[in-house]
C-alpha cells in the first residue's frame, strides 16, 4: 500500500502480458494475487455484515403509499417477527456471486492505477482518490447487475423465489436495462465514497503508524482495521442521499415502490423530496454507517492480511 517503499515499476508492467499473470507487480504480487485478495476481502466483508445492509434497503425503499416511514430497531424487530433471523439474509446468494469479482477488479484496479499514477510521491492522496475513482467505475459495472437483485431479493414481501427467478423474471419483464438503471447513479455515489473512502484511508492509515512506528509491524491489522472503519464511516455519511437514490432505482417497481420514467438522478431526488422532503435523503443513515465502518475495516484488514499471506509465499519461493 502507499504507506510502504514502492519497488521499481514500468508502465509497461501496468497489463500483464496475454497468458502471463505471473508477472511481479509492486508489493512483491502477482496481478492474481491482488484480484484474489480483494476477491476474498469483498465476500468476507459483504457476508459478515449482510444483515445491517437488508435492514438499511428496508429502510430506504419503503415509500408512504405501502409502508410507513420507521427506524432501524422497529425495522429489525419487524423482519425477524415476521421472517425470523434468516430473512436477514435473503439475497446473500446474489451478493456472493457479485462481489467476489467486483471486489477482484476493484483492489487489482485500485492497486495499479495508484502505482501507475504515483510517481515518485506514494503518498500523494489525489492519486489514492483517483485510483479509488477508477477501481469503482470498473467494479460497479460488474456489481451492479446482482446489487439489483439481491436488493429486490432483500424487499419485504419481495415476489421473486430466489436468485434465478429474479434474473428470469427481470429480464423477460424488464429487459437487460433494468439491471443497469442505477449504474449511472451508482457510479456518482461511489466515485466520491471511493475518493473519501481511500483519501481517508490512506491518511488515516499513516498517521496511526507514524504515532507508534516502532510497534507498527506487530499492530498492522489493527491499523488497517482502524483506518478502514474512519474512512468507511466518513464516506458513508457523505454520500448516502445517492445511495437512498440507487436503492429506489433498483428496486422501483416493486413491493409497491415508485416506479420512474427516466433514471435521472435528479428526477428521482424530486421525487423524494417532495415526497418525503429532504429527510427522505438521508433514509438509513444510520444503518449505512453502521455497514460501511466495520465493513470497511473488515474489508481493508481482510485485503491486507490476504496480500501478507501471499508476500510470505511468494518469498518462500
Amino acid at each position: 500500500m502507499a504507506a510502504d517503499a514502492p519497488t521499481k515499476f514500468r508502465s509497461s508492467d501496468l497489463l500483464p502480458a496475454a497468458g502471463d499473470l505471473g508477472v511481479v507487480q509492486h508489493d512483491g504480487l502477482r496481478f492474481w494475487q491482488f484480484m484474489v485478495a480483494g476477491s476474498v476481502a469483498g465476500l468476507v466483508e459483504h457476508t459478515a455484515m449482510f444483515p445491517v445492509d437488508t435492514l438499511k434497503t428496508r429502510m430506504q425503499a419503503g415509500s408512504p403509499p405501502c409502508q410507513p416511514l420507521v427506524g432501524l430497531r422497529q425495522t429489525l424487530r419487524a423482519v425477524v417477527s415476521a421472517e425470523g433471523p434468516l430473512g436477514l439474509y435473503r439475497g446473500v446468494g446474489a451478493m456472493s456471486l457479485g462481489a467476489g469479482p467486483a471486489h477482484a477488479v476493484y483492489f487489482s484496479v485500485y492497486e495499479l492505477s495508484k502505482e501507475s499514477l504515483s510517481r515518485e510521491n506514494p503518498n500523494n492522496p489525489a492519486v489514492h482518490a483517483a485510483s479509488g475513482v477508477l477501481a469503482t467505475v470498473a467494479s460497479d459495472a460488474v456489481f451492479t447487475p446482482m446489487d439489483t437483485v439481491k436488493q429486490r431479493l432483500q424487499l419485504k414481501g419481495s415476489p421473486y423465489k430466489g436468485v434465478v427467478d429474479c434474473v428470469s423474471r427481470v429480464l423477460t419483464e424488464e429487459g437487460i436495462r433494468a439491471f443497469y438503471a442505477s449504474y449511472k447513479t451508482t457510479v456518482i455515489m461511489n466515485a466520491p465514497y471511493t475518493a473519501v473512502h481511500f483519501a481517508t484511508y490512506e491518511a488515516a492509515k499513516r498517521a496511526l503508524m507514524e504515532i507508534s512506528p516502532e510497534s507498527a509491524s506487530d499492530e498492522r491489522l489493527v491499523v488497517h482495521a482502524t483506518a478502514g472503519a474512519a474512512a468507511g464511516a466518513l464516506a458513508a455519511a457523505v454520500t448516502t442521499p445517492l445511495d437512498v437514490v440507487k436503492t429506489q432505482l433498483q428496486c422501483q417497481g416493486v413491493c409497491g415502490c415508485d416506479r420512474f420514467s427516466s433514471s435521472s438522478t435528479s428526477e428521482v431526488i424530486r421525487a423524494i423530496t417532495r415526497r418525503d422532503g429532504y429527510v427522505g435523503l438521508v433514509r438509513g443513515w444510520k444503518p449505512r454507517m453502521l455497514f460501511h465502518a466495520p465493513a470497511a475495516a473488515i474489508c481493508w484488514s481482510t485485503y491486507e492480511a490476504t496480500k501478507s499471506f501471499f508476500q510470505r509465499r511468494n518469498d518462500q519461493k
